[in-house]
């Protein structure tokens, strides 16, 4: 592409770089420099004018924003018609955005004029939202630009998994002074999660803070269920405490006990039965019982979308993981019992 000031006689078939305003004469940025344009600008006495041309080869900014987006956009995507070099890409459905943070980063690398931006992985998302943007920086760019970069695009696999109606299990423990409202407080506030995702609470029960007593109770809502979620009355501090024990007296197999975040670091993550049958159960952190986003938000989310998650996916969300910084947190084990804790 061909850019840079000219005489005004020599701007014919140019477009506009930077909008010119004189007297009662606007051309505006990527306008076309026509006869009548011309004529205008000699009578406003301007006798330059930047201009950019496109040179063989090349891609105008939106035709090469329209490429690269229709490369970028997978399923439940849908692409607004370029403008001004830009093509934003909208969810058509509710649920998870999906892409390849790494494949998206080695796009951005193909050149500097060719940018894509995204919200972040694995954020919930609603029908109609914008989700990610193309951007070509200039007014065009070379056709093998382009098509390096649409390459690329294809391993980034941005899509939206939609949110799969779920029956979910839940089990209370109790202790005394664990008060009823505490309880009733912890289902609504589970409800209000759950709502965006059409899922429900299938099974709600609740048990003495006792392993085997917890284990009985997970065997018999685990049929009702596709998801099973234990809200313990104190929290869990160890692998051998009463929920990972009454998980595998259960049957159950721990896969994670803790993540990188920060509220939420003890959240357990376990599995019961196999293949088709296999069942995720969550130890919830003491934070589920507030409506505050924290660490369980990031696991329910990904289950309820139908997205496996594993113990590496858990250890890998420390980056940014710390969702709020408190000037003052006292010892970890005061107020283990706390609804806010873990």
């Amino acid at each position: 592409m061909k850019f840079g000031p000219v005489p005004v006689a020599e701007a014919l078939g140019g477009m506009v770089a930077h909008a010119v305003r004189r007297d009662s004469l606007i051309l505006r940025k990527g306008e076309i420099v026509d006869a009548a344009r011309i004529s205008a600008l000699r009578a406003a006495d301007v006798a330059e004018i930047v201009v950019a041309r496109l040179e063989p080869g090349d891609l105008g900014e939106d035709q090469a924003a329209e490429k690269l987006a229709r490369a970028v956009a997978g399923d439940g995507l849908r692409i607004e018609k370029p403008f001004t070099g830009r093509s934003n890409i909208f969810a058509e459905r509710a649920g998870l955005l999906l892409f390849d943070g790494a494949a998206l980063d080695a796009v951005n690398e193909v050149d500097e004029r060719v940018t894509v931006a995204t919200l972040p992985a694995y954020r919930a998302v609603v029908a109609g939202e914008m989700v990610a943007t193309v951007k070509i920086i200039p007014f065009a760019v070379e056709g093998a630009v382009i098509s390096a970069a649409a390459e690329r695009a294809k391993n980034v696999r941005l899509s939206i998994a939609p949110w799969r109606p779920t029956r979910v299990g839940v089990v209370s423990t109790l202790l005394p002074g664990l008060k009823p409202s505490t309880i009733a407080k912890t289902l609504r506030v589970l409800d209000e999660r759950l709502a965006p995702a059409g899922a429900r609470v299938n099974v709600e029960t609740r048990v003495e803070h006792d392993t085997r007593a917890l284990a009985e109770a997970i065997k018999t809502i685990a049929p009702q269920s596709d998801l099973i979620i234990a809200f313990g009355a104190s929290a869990i501090t160890d692998r051998r405490d009463v929920i990972p024990a009454a998980i595998e007296m259960a049957g159950g197999r721990i896969e994670q006990f803790g993540m990188p975040v920060d509220p939420g670091n003890l959240l357990l993550l376990a599995s019961l039965g196999e293949g088709r049958e296999r069942k995720t159960v969550l130890g919830a952190p003491g934070c589920a019982r507030s409506p505050k986003e924290n660490g369980f938000d990031w696991v329910l989310q990904r289950l309820l979308a139908g997205v496996q998650v594993t113990a590496a996916d858990i250890r890998r969300l420390g980056a940014g993981g710390l969702l709020m910084e408190i000037v003052s947190r006292g010892q970890p084990r005061i107020g283990a019992d706390s609804e806010f804790n873990g």
